[in-house]
């Protein structure tokens, strides 16, 4: 296209708002929820009194197109506005939202006012608290200004009155109120310079010129971009995104949620998946060459293309919607150690690994289990590595490229287990690591590796006998971590042996898992003193105490040594943990939510938060008699994994791990037993939680055991013994809320 793109508009700020209120100017959502915080709204209307400029907006001629998202409450008759708010959405909202009093989204998607506070005499703005609602001497909203100008006098009349009740005033004081709140008035001619691209400017150039502009500060991409074209092009789709992005911020039991441990989305994270699973593209750049038709291979464009690449990307964004699969896909980090959002120091990464779930579940019919497995390898592989923090795009790309000549389930998870191991060679374990390691960043992936590691090794946390899985445990929450980063060597010890630099006392390699009552009781404590009292604890377990100073990577007679000496050896042993563990991980042993693990493997695994065992089901063994303590016991289990992370109850094994098998409950068959099971739960806890208990018998060693999977609910579970109780796991146990905890936990746990 020969000569200038654009067109130069002045116009003034009542005419904006005025123009969007009745729509013929649509504002498409571009950089929804809104992101500026108040104190930039603040800004923006001093820099307007004081006369300054605030840059120009960018305006799109909008081709016709149905589906354009309007803004603002007038009733018009306009069903899709002529132009289109390309750049300049933040300034245009606080405007508008302050200007006509409405109301904005914030970035977890809830509805508040934007209230800005001015003090006519100083002329001065200020975010708005509850002092300046108490004092007279401001106007607590200037919305309320803005919505009386027809009636300035007597607002000013009124003002200054107020005023008067509280001190006197000078009338040199009363003439700078009413001038102020008069200039604050004329705001509304606030002059605008606005660049209107024409309306035979194509999307693809329009994306050029909108990812080159700055706003306030606020940088825009392609994803923004994007993101516009689908509030113009498909509403329902940008709808779609938007609701799943606003629930996953939202725990809660009362209906179906993306809500999760591990990330809050934004809506062209998703897109970005949505076109990776259905164009096999990780550019963002190609999507809205897909959106307008453009077949990627050939460069051509058709309406017919057009249409079918969208019924693509439809189908790629239900997929990734799905909250079957989302759900599925969280159960991966879990798998590979990390536990929450905390331990993630890539979104891309989790993002991509979601990505390639869904192409091995629906591209390939990858076996769940197996696609589990291998997802699980390649996001911790690309966690620790850093694979996607550098060029993300490009790297993504390459690796979907590099899927073109795959086939089959089997070649599928094959080629990925091959880029894993190209990465993780034993040159990464001996050196890379070692190497990484030596940082004092507090968001390592190295040091979250090392923490995921010690979930998969169920390593217990330094100086306790809990488990360090236990205390990762997302739900739990409290005014203090239940686990903290200890330095080994504490930090006022070292600046004792002047070593002051706080990049080498926070060295990883200087830190430790430990209780926070452990942390707080060791304090300044040379490492010499308070290591040989800890160690006490384990005077009669040398074996435990040696398998945690093992995990813990503790090299032998570590609280006598040079602190850098320490730290070189600590490295190495910090490097062979996080290998041990990724070596569990990649030799494949069943999670605990797989749903064909057996009694071998959970016996094996041994009682925890999400097993326990029971010798029998209602008959003590001591009295040879049905005996209900023993039956409410089960009960109680049963509940407690129904009200936390769910578990298997193993009937038919005693504390040891010694299969007894069933006889002793003189059930005359296997379905009686599982009758009497259901008839027990339904009568002490309810029938409705019988949706997340899936009980079997099986055959282990010509002995029968009993194996209750228990899902975590969304309602709470309660035991009816007459009075109704409330038990949790804690550790390998399970206990009773008192009264006083149990409303919070309630509420945390089922947002009820």
């Amino acid at each position: 296209m020969s000569g200038p793109l654009f067109k130069r508009i002045d116009c003034d700020v009542e005419y904006m708002v005025s123009a969007i209120d009745h729509g013929t100017i649509g504002l498409p959502d571009i950089q929804r929820p809104f992101v500026w915080s108040a104190s930039k709204v603040r800004d923006l209307f001093d820099s307007m009194f004081r006369g300054y400029p605030i840059g120009y907006l960018l305006l799109w001629a909008a081709p016709e197109n149905e589906g354009t998202k309007l803004i603002g409450t007038a009733v018009h008759g306009i069903d899709t506005p002529s132009t289109l708010i390309i750049d300049g959405q933040q300034r245009l909202t606080s405007l508008y939202a302050v200007m006509k009093g409405k109301k904005v989204l914030n970035k977890d998607f809830q509805e508040k006012l934007i209230k800005i506070a001015f003090r006519p005499l100083t002329g001065d703005f200020a975010v708005a608290t509850a002092a300046h609602g108490r004092s007279p001497d401001w106007v607590e909203d200037i919305s309320e200004v803005f919505q009386n100008y027809e009636d300035s006098y007597e607002f000013i009349n009124e003002f200054i009155d107020e005023v008067s009740k509280s001190k006197e005033i000078e009338p040199n004081s009363r003439k700078a109120i009413a001038k102020n709140i008069q200039r604050l008035l004329q705001l509304r001619k606030y002059p605008f310079s606005a660049l209107e691209v024409n309306s035979a400017t194509d999307e693809e150039d329009v994306a050029d010129i909108f990812v080159r502009v700055n706003s306030q500060g606020q940088k825009l991409n392609q994803a923004d971009f994007i993101l516009t074209l689908m509030s113009v092009f498909w509403e329902e789709g940008r709808d779609a995104l938007e609701a799943f992005c606003e629930r996953s911020r939202k725990a809660g039991a009362k209906e179906l949620s993306s809500y999760n441990y591990f990330i809050e989305p934004d809506p062209a994270q998703l897109l970005r998946v949505a076109i990776g699973i259905g164009f096999r593209r990780a550019r963002l750049k190609y999507a809205y060459l897909i959106l307008r038709g453009k077949d990627l291979e050939s460069g051509q464009y058709s309406p017919q293309r057009r249409e079918e690449q969208f019924n693509t990307l439809k189908k790629a964004q239900d997929k990734v919607l799905d909250l079957q699969n989302w759900h599925e896909f969280m159960k991966i980090p879990v798998c590979a150690g990390y536990r929450s959002s905390s331990m993630i120091t890539s979104e891309t990464a989790l993002l991509y690994s979601y990505a390639l779930f869904l192409i091995g579940k629906y591209d390939f019919g990858v076996d769940s289990y197996a696609l589990r497995m291998v997802i699980a390898q390649w996001f911790f592989m690309s966690s620790i590595t850093g694979r996607y923090s550098s060029s993300p795009e490009s790297r993504m790309e390459q690796d979907l490229a590099n899927l073109r000549t795959v086939q089959g389930a089997e070649q599928y998870t094959a080629h990925l287990k091959s880029v894993v191991d190209s990465e993780l060679t034993s040159d990464f374990w001996s050196i890379t690591l070692p190497n990484d390691l030596a940082t004092a960043a507090a968001r390592s992936p190295s040091w979250f590796a090392y923490c995921a590691v010690l979930k998969l090794l169920d390593a217990q946390v330094l100086f306790s006998n809990m488990k360090v899985s236990e205390l990762l445990d997302p739900i739990t929450h409290s005014k203090k971590a239940a686990l903290e980063r200890h330095h080994l060597f504490p930090k006022n010890y070292l600046a004792s042996i002047d070593i002051k630099d706080d990049r080498d006392r926070n060295q990883i390699a200087n830190f430790a898992l430990v209780e926070w009552d452990d942390n707080i009781h060791i304090s300044d404590a040379a490492p010499s003193e308070y290591f040989p009292q800890y160690m006490k604890r384990f005077k009669d377990s040398p074996e435990k105490l040696g398998v945690m100073l093992e995990m813990h990577a503790l090299p032998v007679g570590w609280e006598n040594m040079p602190y850098n000496e320490f730290l070189t050896k600590r490295r190495r042993l910090l490097a062979q943990v996080i290998k041990e563990g990724y070596t569990r991980l990649s030799k494949g042993e069943k999670d605990i939510d797989s749903p064909d693990i057996s009694a071998s493997e959970l016996i094996a695994r041994g009682e925890s938060n999400t097993v326990e065992f029971k010798s029998t089901l209602r008959v003590n063994l001591h009295s040879r008699q049905k005996d209900s303590v023993i039956e409410h016991a089960s009960l109680k289990t049963i509940a407690a994994f129904l009200n936390t992370r769910g578990g298997y109850l193993l009937v038919g094994v005693d504390d040891t791990g010694k299969i007894l098998g069933l006889d002793s409950d003189g059930f005359a068959s296997s379905d009686k037993m599982l009758q009497h099971l259901d008839n027990l739960i339904s009568n002490k806890i309810g029938p409705y939680h019988m949706l997340y208990i899936q009980p079997r018998v099986e055959n282990h060693t010509n002995k029968y055991v009993l194996i209750i999977k228990c899902s975590p609910s969304n309602a709470p579970a309660y035991v009816n013994d007459g009075d109704k109780h409330f038990y949790i796991r804690a550790g390998a146990s399970t206990r009773e809320l008192p009264v006083d905890e149990l409303h919070t936990y309630i509420q945390r746990r089922f947002d009820l």
